[in-house]
């Protein structure tokens, strides 16, 4: 039997701060249900909830050095849904509000990459692959090749990296090098992990992985140019070859109108028309006029730049004439909230700004809406679209990452399709593929058609982990 281990800083159900949480919620299921003993490493955080905690089983006790020093390493065992999970135990590291942000996070994330291979004998699971998602987990795989080849039980372990977002790199003082990592000067050059003076922890994963993926096959492609590349595109060209972008998928278990129990009304795509009364029982519920004929556009996301929310705020007047409903969840950056804020006090029939986040509320606001705003400045895979597809409500997003490769545009002439695309950014593009969405909406038998064929695409995790599967086996 295959064994993979994916390392990662974040999982649901226990703390998630984003998609990639998501992904380690339903990856490692999809996987063990092709026959791999997938199982998962994450930071036994403060903030993981208590009635997971009490059920955790101490596996191992440890040291693991942090430079001259010998860190305090427990790890922890759960079983959550068929998937062993792993989590590694330091309160000083750990023990604290929220995940990241802190001042001292290059030394909490190298500890957690060096107590990853260590932990190995410990735990009796000796991988095929490490598998490590994003630059808090990058390290590990530079850590097995630095401090644990010698050893037999790791001489035949691979690795793969997988990046979620190139923006975040984690990037640090070059001391972290010798003090954190025991690496030598030979780490600190332009072919290993020196960054412009600093140490990047991603860079280590895409240097030294023996593959490296992404969250779909169009921000592969992007991120080998300099406007996506973050700095990096230049070695993510020297390494095209063992470059793969896989599309992320959604646990269709998780998101299913037909059983959501946070959903007023449930339905499936034959049953299409009780989606409506989710909408007017939501309408009811944010103070909205209650009415089947207005279109309902939905932003659920973080608000911030890189979603798009210029785009917003140019043409948002504009966008309200059309008369449409704008529900939007979410937080951010000071001035879109204040934004919304705003338009939802001057335009209270029309807006409702829910400056927060609230998971069931959001299952609602998926099943209601009509439309899913995402028009994103670059989007290596999205959930957001996958989910609003799911509930039968269709995206309007810019043609980026893993938007493009999602989304398939309307076709007027052949009726096929499941949302509405738009190339440039530019807010008028937006503005006028609002229009023409909001105007097929006054056609109710062609965007009934619509909303079930969105709802009818596959977007769940088999094919994907059959991808990974084959990936694994070629490594």
């Amino acid at each position: 039997m295959l064994k993979v281990l994916l390392v990662a800083a974040e999982a649901v159900p226990f703390v998630k701060t984003g998609g990639l949480a998501d992904v380690m919620g339903s990856l490692p299921k999809a996987l063990r249900n092709l026959g791999i003993d997938a199982r998962v490493i994450i930071p036994k955080y403060g903030d993981i909830p208590g009635q997971f905690k009490e059920e955790f089983e101490r596996v191992a006790e440890l040291t693991v050095p942090v430079g001259w020093r010998n860190q305090y390493c427990g790890v922890e065992a759960y079983t959550c849904d068929g998937v062993p999970f792993y989590f590694i135990d330091n309160e000083y590291y750990f023990r604290r509000a929220g995940l990241y942000g802190y001042y001292d996070d290059g030394e909490r994330f190298a500890f957690f990459s060096r107590a990853v291979p260590a932990i190995l004998p410990h735990i009796d699971f000796q991988p095929d692959v490490l598998h490590c998602h994003d630059w808090h987990a990058a390290m590990a795989i530079v850590m097995m090749g630095a401090h644990h080849r010698q050893d037999p039980f790791y001489a035949n372990i691979r690795t793969m990296f997988t990046i979620h977002n190139l923006k975040y790199q984690g990037v640090f003082a070059p001391d972290v090098l010798g003090e954190l990592l025991s690496l030598g000067p030979e780490y600190f050059t332009a072919e290993t992990l020196e960054f412009h003076g600093a140490v990047n922890y991603m860079k280590g994963g895409l240097v030294f992985a023996d593959a490296v993926t992404t969250v779909s096959p169009s921000y592969a492609m992007e991120i080998q140019s300099p406007w996506f590349g973050e700095q990096l595109d230049g070695i993510l060209r020297k390494r095209q070859d063992e470059l793969h972008g896989i599309l992320n998928g959604i646990d269709c278990e998780l998101y299913n109108p037909a059983t959501d129990p946070a959903l007023f009304i449930n339905y499936t795509w034959r049953s299409i028309k009780r989606k409506q009364r989710n909408k007017m029982k939501l309408q009811e519920l944010l103070g909205l006029p209650v009415s089947e004929s207005i279109p309902m556009v939905a932003i659920v996301s973080r608000l911030v730049e890189a979603k798009g929310l210029d785009l917003v705020t140019g043409v948002l007047d504009e966008l309200l004439d059309l008369n449409v409903q704008l529900v939007i969840l979410g937080t951010g950056d000071e001035k879109y909230e204040g934004m919304f804020r705003v338009a939802g006090h001057q335009r209270p029939n029309q807006v409702s700004a829910n400056i927060f986040f609230d998971e069931t509320l959001a299952r609602r606001i998926y099943a209601a809406s009509d439309l899913f705003l995402m028009p994103s400045q670059f989007e290596p895979c999205g959930i957001g679209q996958l989910i609003a597809m799911r509930y039968g409500s269709l995206p309007v997003v810019r043609e980026t990452g893993g938007l493009r490769d999602t989304v398939t545009p309307y076709d007027q002439t052949t009726g096929a399709g499941c949302g509405f695309r738009f190339t440039n950014y530019n807010a008028h593009d937006l503005l006028r593929t609002l229009e023409d969405a909001v105007a097929l909406y006054e056609q109710p038998e062609v965007w009934t058609k619509l909303a079930q064929q969105a709802m009818r695409q596959d977007f769940s995790w088999g094919r994907s982990a059959t991808l990974y599967r084959d990936l694994y086996q070629t490594l």
